[in-house]
């Protein structure tokens, strides 16, 4: 899939699906749009504009210098389904900060009972209740970046070439090298008998740590990146010294809750283009902006998903756009762009281009 890398318009997100719509205006008001049965992989994705700071700060988890007082929360995490599921239990938040060298990420999760039991690098830290880190830096939803944290401050971070849907695998063994970070407990630790308030984590991850295979700059005024936070919380109970987790009549592990800055839409972190934006300045009171290019790229993630399910449904992709019954123009911020699909039964490549480029 091609996707267009020319930011050169900007515009509001608030007009991110009014603007996606647009593919089917020439559609009656009664008739099915081309994003129907797929709204929720197409709500308005959140940014964060990322201020410079020259400030020494030390990785404990208090957030005491000035900077990080400065520096703005995020809203607060919701379902990673979005609106159609209840808001947390439990609150949690994020602000960060950057300089030349480094990404400062502290999080906040509210939690009456920390504990953990995950005690070795690269254990899989989702087992217990989690803090995690999901990076994208060139935005193209391929060589991503996951880094996890439990409240003991162990680190379970890898790399993925491309989501597993598109059958990625992950490479375990990568290590986010010079990464720092640090726990504060506004609590004990695996202590259930009394009750807790909160857990504060800090992490400092080198710029520069996360590409593969290609040079490293840092990031120009302006810059965005895609990124997202998620945090696991599994449903325990108080039994002696341990929190066990709760169980259904067969004996397995209820489900865990996936709360989430921006919402996935779908339970599965692994759809990097449904993350949010981190933008870079070094000049204070700048506002998130979104390129239209991103909007045309919705069209584009539209070919996406419904050559997916077209596959599914026929073992073979789309020769058309017809045959996904997808309008060959779409209307981005009042401009016409003409989408193509180029598609043999195993593959496809799907293209826009504004009118008169």
């Amino acid at each position: 899939m091609n996707l267009p890398t020319t930011f050169s318009q900007l515009i509001s997100p608030a007009s991110w699906l009014g603007v996606a719509l647009g593919l089917a205006v020439a559609a009656p008001a009664h008739a099915q749009t081309p994003f129907q049965g797929l709204e929720h992989l197409f709500t308005p994705p959140k940014g964060y504009v990322v201020q410079h700071t020259s400030q020494p700060l030390t990785l404990d988890g208090n957030l005491r210098e000035s900077d990080w007082q400065k520096a703005p929360w995020t809203t607060d995490f919701v379902d990673i389904e979005g609106s159609k599921k209840p808001l947390p239990t439990y609150q949690t938040r994020v602000k960060m900060l950057w300089n030349d060298s480094t990404l400062f990420i502290a999080a906040t999760l509210q939690e009456p009972q920390i504990w953990a039991t995950q005690t070795h690098h690269d254990d899989i830290i989702y087992k217990d209740n989690d803090f995690e880190v999901f990076i994208d830096p060139d935005n193209n939803a391929h060589q991503y970046f996951e880094v996890e944290v439990n409240a003991i401050n162990k680190i379970f971070d890898l790399y993925l070439p491309k989501p597993y849907r598109d059958k990625g695998d992950a490479l375990i063994s990568w290590d986010v090298a010079g990464l720092r970070s640090g726990v504060a407990i506004n609590g004990t630790l695996n202590q259930p008998q009394d009750q807790d308030k909160s857990w504060t984590v800090e992490m400092a991850i080198p710029l520069k740590a996360l590409r593969m295979g290609f040079p490293w700059q840092p990031p120009a005024e302006g810059t965005q990146w895609r990124i997202n936070f998620s945090r696991v919380e599994w449903d325990t109970k108080v039994a002696g010294t341990k929190n066990p987790k709760l169980q259904n009549a067969a004996g397995k592990d209820l489900p865990e809750h996936n709360w989430v800055w921006s919402p996935q839409g779908v339970i599965n972190m692994h759809y990097p283009e449904r993350w949010g934006y981190l933008q870079f300045t070094r000049q204070a009171g700048t506002t998130w902006q979104l390129p239209v290019a991103e909007l045309r790229k919705q069209c584009l993630w539209l070919v996406y998903y419904r050559q997916q399910q077209f596959k599914e449904k026929n073992g073979r992709y789309a020769a058309n756009l017809a045959e996904l019954k997808i309008e060959p123009q779409a209307q981005v911020d009042k401009q016409v762009n003409q989408l193509e699909l180029a598609a043999t039964p195993y593959q496809f490549t799907a293209t826009i281009t504004a009118a008169g480029s």
